[in-house]
């Protein structure tokens, strides 16, 4: 007789086949209820799977063999992991006037902190560590 996927089992292969750094609880929301969703995601950041980067906002993970500790699994780093979960959220954003210069040439100050700029209502903090993103209006 076959084991019954659990719903931890069916929200890690759908991360699987992802490809996305970020995911949203409710990109799980069919799968269970939302007490479930919460809880089987509250044990892949437990386990190392996922980090928490804010209020329904988790990023995939792996697990560094220098500190054991999770890191974010994001080809861009944590500015491109927030923007990627801006876009999901439906929030337009574009980046700051520094970051645009140093693209276009016009700059040599190379951006250090993600900053960007939203339009609209926005009030979630996205964080990771001691990086948190700054949204300018």
């Amino acid at each position: 007789m076959r084991n019954r996927a659990t719903l931890r089992d069916k929200i890690e292969a759908r991360i699987a086949r992802r490809r996305d750094a970020v995911f949203l609880t409710r990109e799980f929301r069919d799968l269970g209820g939302e007490d479930q969703v919460l809880r089987a995601l509250r044990d892949l950041v437990r386990d190392k799977r996922l980090l928490r980067l804010g209020y329904g906002v988790y990023g995939r993970a792996f697990v560094s063999r220098l500190s054991g500790a999770p890191v974010l699994d994001s080809p861009n780093g944590f500015a491109g992991a927030a923007r990627q979960a801006l876009t999901k959220l439906g929030v337009k954003w574009e980046p700051t006037a520094a970051e645009q210069a140093y693209n276009e040439g016009r700059s040599t100050q190379v951006p250090v902190n993600p900053v960007v700029r939203v339009e609209g209502r926005f009030s979630r903090q996205l964080r990771y560590g001691n990086t948190e993103l700054v949204l300018e209006r």
